[in-house]
């Protein structure tokens, strides 16, 4: 019996692949080029499965194409807003992502934003590189500090009940949050946290603010100039969810004239592309999208990925099915 043949989008971890070569006809991608609209819909013409990653742009018009022979599509990722879930949909394709394995990773890069918001850590480790550093002094780049501080959460899924966790017991910070899904009430207990009716509450109320929801129509531009605006001047806004959440032209007006002390952010709408302006500032911490990057969790999530393909192909229900 033949094996299905599935590609690959991008270039995963080298134990994914080897087993990805060992169950599937696999066309890996060797050299890490991202793949063209023309060269995805070709995949889907070929291939029973699609491997995307998160930085793929699988809209309607590429899943229009014809003579589609792909059975799912199966994405390297745990957010799926870059698929085009109606179409899909509509094509009859399943859709898979890979929940779960990247929790800790993505909350540990969270924290690790908030902490360099507040301590001036990306702009003092360009002092000190650029050889601008003349020595200890009193007034020398003053932070916030972090500790018992009220963290404001946007959604409370499993990132931010982990980044909770890791502020409440590691940094005694006062826990609040707004979700339309509310957490289980042992969890709420344990870290004594406190619900909010609305974002523009939690923005009132925080010393820091750090996005948990997905990306997507319901939340595009979800903190925009207004809500910005609601935020205390001394605050931080974390974003380790999705770019497009941000509107980034107000972010840019917000941390130039001060409405906000500083941002971090792991994600940007429109990646890789960053916005000129966020380059220049000194209050705002940049990473290249790092939220799950550690070789643990990478691997976990390409095995998660070939995973849902097994129980696909031998007629069950993929764990992780999307649509």
């Amino acid at each position: 019996m033949s094996k299905p043949r599935v590609i690959v989008s991008r270039k995963w971890p080298q134990e994914v692949e080897s087993r990805m070569q060992e169950l599937f006809d696999v066309q890996l991608n060797e050299d890490d080029t991202p793949m063209s609209a023309g060269q995805m819909q070709a995949a889907l013409q070929s291939a029973d499965a699609f491997c995307p990653t998160v930085s793929d742009n699988v809209n309607a018009e590429l899943l229009s194409v014809d003579n589609l022979k792909a059975e799912i599509i199966g994405s390297y990722g745990v957010g799926f807003n870059h698929i085009d879930i109606d179409a899909a949909r509509t094509r009859g394709l399943v859709v898979t992502n890979t929940p779960e394995v990247l929790t800790d990773c993505t909350a540990d890069i969270a924290m690790t934003l908030l902490l360099m918001t507040a301590r001036r850590a990306g702009e003092g480790e360009r002092h000190v590189r650029n050889r601008e550093w003349s020595g200890w002094r009193p007034t020398h780049m003053m932070g916030t500090k972090v500790t018992g501080k009220t963290l404001g959460l946007i959604g409370m899924g499993r990132i931010a009940r982990a980044m909770a966790q890791r502020a409440y017991h590691g940094f005694g910070m006062k826990i609040i949050f707004t979700d339309p899904y509310p957490p289980p009430a042992e969890l709420v207990s344990e870290l004594q946290a406190e619900s909010r009716a609305s974002i523009e509450e939690v923005l009132q109320e925080a010393d820091f603010v750090s996005l948990h929801c997905p990306g997507g129509k319901e939340t595009y531009h979800l903190i925009n100039r207004e809500r910005l605006s609601m935020m205390k001047p001394g605050a931080f806004l974390v974003n380790s969810a999705r770019g497009d959440v941000i509107d980034q032209s107000a972010l840019v007006e917000a941390l130039d004239n001060g409405t906000i002390a500083g941002a971090g952010l792991d994600v940007y709408e429109g990646e890789p592309a960053v916005p000129a302006a966020l380059l220049t500032l000194d209050n705002v911490v940049l990473f290249p999208h790092l939220g799950s990057a550690s070789r643990e969790t990478r691997v976990a999530m390409g095995m998660r990925v070939v995973e849902n393909l097994q129980a696909f192909f031998s007629g069950e229900a993929p764990r992780d099915r999307v649509v």
